[in-house]
């Protein structure tokens, strides 16, 4: 009992990460289940990877990397929109380009400077470890503030993953609900770039709403199956990383990826077994 109770019970760092491990797995999975349904991931990796400018921009001026990823999460998503207006060009097009544009700036201000060798990495992958009691503030303020908006705008959005004709036939703007819940992926990302890093939020994001999008039926239900899978993840990836000496951020998700993998083999299985059940059977006899 020891292996798995041990290491939060005597260990503050430990317990704080994974308090905000969880806080991180909940709002991931409200954000996620929109991003799996609607089919944002690729804007959700884009948005986790523009990030890295603003924050690179940040350090260097001695504000918080919070702050630079809020500001650089905010080009990204209306640089995507004026893209999008004014040249024509396809949703994925435009993100495409800010993706790449944003991501080289990145790279390009990190280069420049020796200060940034253990921030980097820090960006990259995240410091669960390192969290404090004023990170786990933040965590739950982005949880209410992406459950209110999931629970205000709940009609739209799942309008939204079904049709946007059907959105619009309905009442509701088409352009300001996708908005809205490209901000509440924006939320996501700024909220949890910290803890598993901007390279690793998107596993976050996708893994944990994947798995409970093979279960279930209703959107409620699959953001409980995912906040179940994601809380789970975060305590066995903090275990591994623990007894094992891994990189946290990347344990957690990882051990994501894996549910969502034998959580679909074992769907597959299901589904041959209930197809094969289906078949009619033949009969040994014939009729005259």
């Amino acid at each position: 009992m020891n292996f798995f109770v041990e290491p939060f019970t005597s260990n503050e760092f430990m317990m704080l990460a994974l308090i905000a491990g969880s806080l991180v797995s909940l709002t991931c999975a409200i954000a996620g289940t929109f991003v799996v349904l609607r089919g944002l991931a690729f804007v959700g990796d884009a948005l986790a990877h523009g990030l890295l400018p603003g924050i690179a921009i940040a350090i260097l001026l001695g504000f918080s990397g919070v702050i630079g990823a809020a500001v650089g999460a905010g080009v990204m998503m209306g640089g995507v929109g004026l893209v999008q207006r004014k040249l024509r060009l396809s949703g994925d097009t435009a993100v495409g380009l800010l993706f790449v544009g944003m991501l080289s700036l990145g790279v390009i201000i990190t280069s420049r400077s020796d200060e940034f060798v253990g921030d980097l990495t820090r960006i990259l992958f995240g410091q669960l470890l390192g969290v404090n009691s004023t990170d786990v503030v933040w965590q739950v303020i982005a949880l209410v503030v992406v459950a209110l908006i999931a629970f205000v705008c709940r009609r739209p959005f799942l309008l939204l993953t079904i049709d946007e004709g059907l959105t619009s036939t309905s009442g509701f703007s088409v352009r300001l609900f996708h908005n809205l819940l490209l901000v509440v992926v924006g939320i996501t990302v700024v909220a949890s770039f910290q803890t598993v890093g901007t390279l690793l939020v998107l596993g976050m994001l996708v893994a944990p709403a994947a798995t409970g999008a093979l279960f279930a039926r209703r959107i409620e239900s699959m953001m409980i199956i995912a906040g179940v899978v994601g809380i789970l993840s975060t305590y066995t990836g903090l275990l591994l990383s623990y007894h094992f000496d891994l990189a946290a951020g990347a344990s957690i998700v990882l051990v994501a990826v894996a549910i969502f993998a034998l959580s679909a083999t074992l769907h597959e299985i299901r589904s041959a077994q209930r197809r094969h059940d289906e078949l009619p059977h033949a009969h040994g006899h014939v009729h005259l």
